[in-house]
């Protein structure tokens, strides 16, 4: 009996003391489980004289009955407990106000090319496109390079066979438009385009955009009053064009085309090398026999064509000194041009 009233006291502290369910569960598997305290005194129980066995059985069972209570009276005060304390720490305060989502944007060339198409298209341009990879054949041969031209070392070329190649320029949608449709022409083609090429101011594979327009007496005076137009429309109503001669296959004659500097508007900085000029595009007037072999009579018609390349073109517009800049989808540098 003294036993008893030890285990019901010790097992009363106990409970008191209790500050989560994992140590009722520890109590009640103690003092009421297979091997528990109550378990291991009622097992005396055939050891007792038989007139002592009912009172003694009788006070086992209503110790146990109190413990029964007193745990679970103790186990509901524990979970409303942490009912509550999981309601208040999973509480939202709606009054608070939200943290925005990162808003995204259009990569910087992607922004720049909308901005070189919108701008063509409101002097009247259409835009076509065409495949990424060509044939021998529109790539080079209507653009007057044939196969043992030396014209051919300019472009490092990747080919999947003799005749199937990735485009190195944008050219090749002008000799098919120029196949499909007579003229008046007025057309641009922006696109992807690829070289073997890789350093700080190449890539294998950039984005271009050339324009083309055949009409009877086009001349290089319209061409020069085009690009004008362009340039104070992308750069600042302050920048100038100068050509300068050069030589393409595919027009005749040819040029290089600078602008003044947009950093320094012609003053000479570090972007410009001190020059007060940066080159920006190569143009001309298309070569008869591009027109010819396209089939456009040459000796009606005439044109002018450009090519630019848009990677060069933003890394101009915004100053940036290095072409892989636009490839690593580094955010914090992309989230500059939101």
């Amino acid at each position: 009996m003294d036993n008893l009233t030890t285990i019901l006291e010790s097992c009363k502290l106990e409970i008191s003391n209790a500050l989560t369910m994992q140590q009722m569960y520890d109590i009640r598997v103690r003092y009421l489980g297979k091997s528990g305290e109550l378990t291991t005194i009622m097992r005396t129980l055939k050891d007792l004289p038989n007139e002592e066995k009912p009172i003694f059985g009788k006070k086992v069972n209503d110790v146990r009955v109190q413990l029964e209570a007193l745990i679970v009276e103790k186990e509901s005060v524990l979970k409303e407990a942490e009912k509550t304390a999981r309601i208040n720490s999973e509480y939202i305060d709606i009054t608070e106000p939200a943290k925005l989502p990162n808003k995204g944007n259009l990569h910087p060339i992607t922004q720049v090319k909308n901005e070189i198409i919108e701008i063509f298209r409101s002097l009247g341009f259409e835009m076509r496109q065409g495949p990424e990879i060509e044939t021998d054949y529109y790539n080079f041969q209507l653009l007057n390079i044939p196969k043992d031209h030396p014209a051919r070392d300019m472009q490092d070329t990747f080919y999947f066979s003799d005749n199937l190649l990735l485009r190195t320029h944008t050219s090749p949608c002008q000799a098919r438009t120029m196949q499909a449709k007579q003229p008046p022409i007025r057309m641009i083609c922006p696109g992807k385009v690829y070289r073997s090429d890789d350093d700080a101011t190449h890539s294998p594979m950039f984005q271009q955009v050339e324009g083309l327009v055949v009409d009877k007496g086009v001349t290089m005076c319209d061409l020069k009053g085009t690009l004008d137009a362009f340039v104070k429309a992308f750069f600042s109503e302050d920048t100038k064009t100068r050509f300068r001669p050069s030589y393409f296959p595919f027009t005749e004659p040819s040029v290089e085309v600078d602008v003044t500097c947009s950093v320094c508007k012609g003053e000479g900085c570090r972007l410009c090398k001190g020059t007060g000029w940066i080159e920006v595009l190569g143009a001309g007037v298309v070569n008869p026999k591009v027109l010819d072999d396209s089939g456009i009579d040459s000796s009606v018609y005439s044109g002018f064509a450009f090519g630019m390349g848009i990677d060069r073109m933003t890394m101009i517009k915004y100053g940036l000194p290095d072409m892989r800049l636009l490839f690593e989808n580094d955010t914090r540098f992309l989230k500059q041009f939101n």
